[in-house]
């Protein structure tokens, strides 16, 4: 190496990329990148590590599955214009967003030119997104009854918490308060799967969405299962404006959950509102939760819930963390409670 200020170490090289230190190793899992080996076995990223790095972070960012990814950078373009065409789409969706807010400070400085001061309830929905979705209402038990308000909701949100948090319970009350949202419960077992294949032999619509989103999942590493086929036939349903999922790794490996929270991520500002129950590291993986994404943290103590940044050091964060395990700590101890030995007579 000529020097080695120009090669960084793996987590340096996810912060320039902007992305997770676990993509990079998905990245050199998947044979996308190859970093350099130091003499002491360390990988680290050089200019041209980097440089592809970079290339495959933002074929990702247009929604391609690693499988095409590896296609394009072999120069197969197949797969670039659908992804493209969404892009596109995603981009005029802001420009109106940005032009709905350009009239309403437009509007405002005129009334300010004749005169009439805006309240601020009007300077409030002017900064704020046109279609900025909020909801408000008392917390069920084991609270006390407590207002919760969630603001500017955004696309994907993580509830998470310890055992007996009350977690389903908040979950089940934002799935009634949202308007046209759907809860979806942990019945994905065979018979669920079944149901899923006769609504799907019904729909041929849906079908051709599932099915290309199952075809982009397994590219990405995941294992077709009647749990993920009923996950994909409610996410890909048109007419439901949010979804409330309970525990959304229930009946998924690992990869499969990597894969999922993967593409649900690159659905876009405008997508509709998730909300994940989740105790999965996989899932709520905290040094990838980007700007479109919010941590619903329930605390053991029953205090209200609260917003948790994915920072270390901010509030509630290490509680956060504590409650997030690999699959296999999670099967290793399902079922077991603590256990406090009574005092001695």
């Amino acid at each position: 190496m000529s020097s080695s200020a120009q090669f960084l170490n793996p987590s340096q090289a996810a912060r320039r990329l902007g992305v997770s230190a676990k993509a990079l190793r998905l990245y050199e899992q998947r044979g996308l990148v190859a970093p350099v080996r130091t003499a002491a076995g360390w990988r680290v990223y050089g200019p041209d590590e980097m440089a592809r790095a970079a290339e495959i972070a933002a074929l990702r960012a247009l929604g391609l599955s690693l499988a095409q990814v590896a296609r394009v950078l072999a120069g197969d373009p197949q797969g670039l214009e659908p992804a493209l065409a969404t892009h596109q789409a995603a981009l005029e969706a802001r420009l109106r967003q940005v032009a709905d807010n350009v009239e309403r400070v437009r509007g405002l400085r005129a009334d300010l030119a004749r005169g009439q001061a805006p309240a601020a309830s009007e300077l409030a929905r002017a900064l704020a997104p046109t279609d900025a979705l909020s909801v408000a209402f008392d917390l069920p038990w084991p609270w006390g009854g407590e207002r919760f308000e969630l603001r500017g909701v955004r696309p994907l949100n993580y509830i998470t918490g310890p055992l007996g948090c009350g977690k389903t319970r908040l979950a089940m009350r934002l799935a009634e308060t949202l308007p046209g949202a759907v809860f979806l419960g942990l019945d994905r077992s065979a018979d669920g799967g079944a149901a899923a294949r006769s609504r799907l032999e019904a729909d041929t619509a849906l079908k051709a969405r599932v099915d290309q989103a199952l075809a982009w999942l397994v590219e990405d590493g995941a294992t077709a299962s009647d749990a993920l086929l009923v996950l994909l036939a409610e996410l890909e349903a048109e007419g439901p404006a949010a979804f409330v999922i309970d525990m959304v790794e229930q009946d998924l490996d690992e990869p499969t959950q990597e894969a999922l929270i993967a593409r649900l991520r690159r659905r876009g500002p405008e997508a509709r509102p998730l909300f994940l129950m989740t105790r999965s590291c996989a899932i709520l993986d905290l040094t990838a939760v980007g700007a479109g994404e919010e941590i619903i943290f329930c605390p053991a103590n029953h205090s209200p819930p609260i917003r948790v940044a994915p920072f270390p050091g901010a509030p509630g964060y290490e509680a956060v963390a504590t409650c997030l395990a690999s699959l296999e700590v999670r099967a290793r101890t399902e079922g077991m409670i603590a256990w406090r030995p009574s005092a001695a007579h």
